[in-house]
């Protein structure tokens, strides 16, 4: 009895030293951060000479420099609210996915804690942002804390507790070290920008480890109420979750082949460029008296002169759905949610290389080509790239198109065919708005096609997107044999 009482207290210690530790911890940031509100609230003079001064000396060393400017708000970017919000939201479903829901619910509450925080601290200092010489970007609202480092210390280290057991024992220091390091840079592009003080940043990451140090520090609390190990929590919240929150965990490798893969990959878009800067260069330049130059002549005039108010309205939002933010978003919504349903890494690297391809090849045949727009009223103005082929249909075929090539035959359910229909009526609806705008001719439609099939149908060939599902990753009993199932175990139990 002696040993079972000790078996019990040894680990019940332990987490009482570590539980200690982590509320010196936690106590000690809700202290700093404490310290800082007053000092900030009461305009403590030392500290706002010292913030000013560094305001000063920020802009005084990145204002002249632009390539620096632009390298500071990409970093400053990861810790605003659209990319926090798109990672925590991601992560959420694909935990419900994996029915892990308590590490859902952990995210959701830790996430939506940190953005009640931000508005509601600032709305009580009311401190103005900094007014610098040269004002190098805006950010709207008060300063006290600072929402970025607030919001990237507490997003990106909650889907740090959550995945790390996701990861090797020799990848987590490093894992650990470099959101770290993000954390620490994306606060100082908001010093460096000249949009916080030295001092909001500081609050910023003191009230982040409160309130992720509180959160962590409750679900830890649970576990151990309700009988389970609480491991130390470089080991994550829930080790016994790793496999399941692994990404990929039952794909030994990405491809077979990865070298001659990609030797094909390079040989196959030297010949998709020499094909579309053939056919681009005579549409564009040899076609004179061809049904070409007729389409090419007629359709921008007669769309030209159908034109109306409402109709203009209309082709700008579906053209919205073939530039680049829209297919990004598209994309990296959709990626994770194969990673979480399916756990293959192939058909994210299908998708990954169709829009890159896509990219590239749009934007090689656009410089070599030069092809004028369409000589009506171009209602999108002048554009940095010329108009053979276009890439807005481009990349809309090559999108939904590898998305229904993924999911069609990945389910037998009868909404696989709302994927097939969007990949006819996107890529069509983009075109048919492209050209009323006056911004492509009918062969700029026809090279984004030649573009989208030969560069798919070499990635097919090469990546296999498809492959486990050929090799039996896929239900033993489809949908509509549910009733035949239903059948075999009645008769099973009958016979028993």
């Amino acid at each position: 009895m002696t040993a079972v009482k000790e078996a019990i207290r040894r680990p019940l210690g332990h987490f009482a030293e570590r539980s200690v530790a982590g509320l010196v911890a936690v106590a000690g940031a809700g202290v700093g951060f404490g310290v800082l509100l007053m000092l900030v609230r009461f305009h403590w003079q030392p500290l706002y000479h010292a913030d000013h001064e560094a305001a000063e000396w920020f802009n005084n060393l990145v204002a002249p420099h632009h390539p620096l400017v632009t390298v500071l708000q990409a970093v400053t970017d990861l810790g605003g609210r659209p990319v926090l919000i798109w990672l925590v939201t991601i992560a959420v479903v694909s935990l419900l996915i994996r029915r892990q829901s308590r590490l859902a619910v952990y995210l959701i509450i830790t996430g939506v804690g940190g953005l009640i925080l931000d508005p509601s601290l600032k709305a009580l200092v009311g401190r103005l942002r900094p007014v610098v010489d040269v004002p190098i970007t805006h950010a709207p609202g008060n300063s006290f804390p600072s929402g970025h480092a607030l919001g990237s210390f507490v997003a990106y280290g909650a889907l740090l507790l959550v995945f790390l057991p996701a990861m090797a024992p020799r990848w987590r220091k490093p894992a650990i070290a470099g959101v770290g390091v993000l954390v620490a840079l994306i606060g100082l592009t908001r010093i460096a920008l000249g949009v916080h003080f030295v001092s909001d940043v500081l609050a910023g990451w003191l009230l982040g480890a409160l309130w992720l140090g509180i959160t962590a520090y409750a679900f830890r609390l649970w576990r151990r109420e309700r009988g389970r190990p609480v491991p130390p929590v470089t080991e994550g919240l829930e080790p016994e979750a790793g496999r399941e929150i692994a990404p990929a965990p039952a794909e030994e490798h990405v491809l077979e082949h990865p070298r001659s893969a990609v030797a094909e990959l390079v040989v196959g878009w030297v010949l998709v460029f020499g094909a579309l800067y053939a056919f681009g260069m005579y549409v564009s330049y040899h076609a004179k008296g061809t049904v070409f130059d007729t389409l090419d002549t007629e359709v921008p005039q007669w769309f030209a002169a159908r034109r109306s108010p409402g109709l203009d309205d209309l082709s700008w939002w579906w053209s919205k759905f073939g530039d680049t933010h829209a297919i990004l978003l598209v994309s990296l919504v959709f990626c994770p949610l194969v990673l979480a349903v399916w756990r293959r890494w192939r058909p994210v690297l299908f998708v990954a290389l169709a829009m890159f391809g896509e990219l590239s090849l749009f934007l090689a045949t656009a410089r070599v080509v030069e092809r004028p727009r369409p000589p009506v009223e171009n209602l999108d103005g002048q554009m940095p790239t010329s108009s053979f082929p276009s890439g807005h249909i481009a990349a809309s075929i090559c999108l939904w198109s590898a998305i229904a090539i993924i999911v069609f035959v990945r389910t037998d359910r009868w909404w696989r065919w709302l994927f097939v229909a969007l990949a006819v009526l996107m890529p069509v609806g983009v075109a048919t708005s492209r050209m009323y705008r006056g911004m492509h001719h009918p062969t700029d439609f026809m090279g984004a096609i030649v573009l989208a099939a030969l560069w798919l149908s070499l990635l097919y060939w090469v990546v296999r997107p498809n492959a486990d599902v050929e090799a039996g990753n896929q239900p033993a009993i489809e949908s509509e044999q549910v009733h035949e199932l239903d059948d075999e175990l009645a008769k099973a139990g009958r016979e028993d």
